[in-house]
């Protein structure tokens, strides 16, 4: 049971589950007291206790603050496994493959604005299409999804769907090399097919934003971020088609466990051998929609920037809006680490936890390579949303890893039984936040007190030093499927 698991604090915010039964490696929580006691009543830890059972896990099985119960792994989790003892498990990934953040920049000053913000929220909700299931304008034939499947936001940028510059703001140069189309299924592909530049629903939104404070002068300026500036967070992922991809290669895990005799302490850790048959194809599938999620986040910030030249009656390049960065959530991936003074190819899973790279490192974007990788901490309608920098200490602690949001609290049923859509509404535009939402009971689900505390969660990941405090950003309006 969950309120059996001994844990201990081994330096401040980190607390470690020793190893006991079948863990092969300890779990490492980085949390404060109060958020690991809840961690627990929500059996969270148990689930890292059972992620430290699986073969080939690398150092420790690691959750974030934001740690909450998922499906197979925790939500926050973070474990990495050798290549060639290893294993690549589609729970540690989630059903919302790349599910991500992006900000954009803007030169315009949000005091200076305020006036034009309302329509700017209308703008943005009547031309982006929200919702679950809502298709959009983009229709995709079998030659361009194959294209978007294996080449990612340079399909898109050959479209017109944005600017050249912004690939290089994106992860992995928006393209995950391995991607296979062929292993992405008619099913998938008919769910994914009118769905790029598409919202979605669940806690996915589109939020106007006012940048409050600066922590990080030197982060800032380097990220293209002022205080009191105007900008834009995206949230969404790879909709119906990942979810089909992760639904389909989940059942065909099972099998691959048994018939390489791994012994699951939870089957939703259905998984396969990282250089097995089953391995390798579903992480091809995956990169298929990791792929497909980063060009849905580029349509849709093509639209946004047209939503805000229709607002502002100039040029998106005049108006200043580049892209700061884009870093996806639910992925595994091949990355370097060093292990015991040893390099290593790991297949880092990261399920609901954000890469925190640190100035030097190679896979950070040249431009921002001198202060560390921008991190994107999205807030939750009315609490703040952190603009973050990676580490050197993550790289040694969490395989450069830090915390993806505030993590939830409550499941969405029940907070529609405990809040009301059209109260919080009012609520949150009494604040001074215009709110546009298909339905209201998806307000109730995505409401701040469904949420952790997210300054708590912050401030957590900087005190471990998983990432460090750039910017905090306040909410001004928002757009929900």
């Amino acid at each position: 049971m969950a309120d059996t698991i001994k844990y201990r604090e081994i330096t401040p915010y980190v607390w470690e589950i020793p190893r006991t039964g079948g863990m092969r490696v300890p779990g490492l929580v980085f949390a404060t007291a109060g958020l690991m006691e809840r961690a627990g009543r929500e059996k969270a830890l148990e689930q890292v206790k059972n992620v430290a059972c699986l073969p080939g896990i690398v150092r420790a099985s690691i959750a974030m603050p934001d740690i909450h119960w998922g499906y197979g792994f925790a939500i926050g989790g973070v474990a990495a496994f050798g290549r060639e003892q290893g294993i690549i498990s589609p729970g540690g990934v989630g059903y919302d493959i790349a599910c991500g953040i992006r900000l954009v920049r803007s030169d315009l000053s949000a005091d200076e604005e305020a006036d034009r913000l309302p329509g700017l929220v209308h703008e943005l909700s009547r031309s982006i299409p929200a919702g679950v299931g809502r298709g959009g304008d983009i229709h995709l034939d079998r030659r361009a999804m194959d294209r978007v499947l294996s080449r990612g936001v340079s399909w898109a940028i050959e479209q017109g769907y944005g600017w050249p510059e912004d690939v290089d703001a994106i992860e992995d140069g928006g393209c995950l090399q391995g991607a296979e189309p062929a292993l992405v299924s008619d099913r998938a592909r008919q769910r994914g097919l009118s769905q790029s530049g598409t919202l979605g629903a669940g806690n996915h939104f589109i939020e106007v934003q006012r940048v409050e404070q600066i922590y990080d002068g030197e982060a800032a300026d380097a990220f293209g971020v002022f205080e009191g500036q105007l900008c834009l967070m995206i949230h969404s992922g790879s909709r119906g088609l990942g979810h089909q991809i992760c639904t389909e290669q989940v059942k065909l895990m099972a099998g691959a466990s048994r018939r390489a005799g791994i012994t699951l302490p939870d089957r939703q850790l259905a998984c396969a051998p990282i250089d097995s048959p089953e391995g390798r194809d579903y992480y091809a599938a995956m990169a298929a929609a990791v792929n497909f999620a980063r060009t849905n986040r580029q349509v849709l910030t093509h639209l946004a920037r047209r939503s805000f030249e229709h607002i502002f009656n100039s040029s998106a390049e005049r108006l200043g809006l580049d892209l700061v960065y884009d870093v996806s959530h639910n992925m595994a991936k091949f990355e370097e680490h060093e292990v015991d003074g040893v390099n290593q190819t790991l297949c880092v899973h990261r399920k609901g936890a954000t890469r925190s790279f640190p100035a030097g490192h190679p896979s950070v974007p040249e431009r921002y390579r001198a202060v560390g990788q921008p991190v994107i901490v999205p807030g939750d309608m009315g609490t703040a949303p952190y603009l973050l920098k990676g580490t050197e200490t993550a790289m040694s602690l969490s395989f450069g890893s830090t915390c993806h949001g505030a993590g939830r609290v409550m499941g969405r049923r029940a907070a529609r039984r405990v809040i009301n859509g059209h109260q919080l509404k009012t609520r949150l535009e009494s604040e001074g936040i215009t709110v546009r939402a298909g339905r209201t009971s998806a307000l109730a689900e995505e409401a701040p007190e469904a949420y952790k505390d997210i300054d708590e969660v912050v401030e957590t990941c900087h005190r471990a030093g998983l990432s460090q405090k750039v910017a905090r950003l306040r909410p001004l309006g928002v757009v929900k499927g």
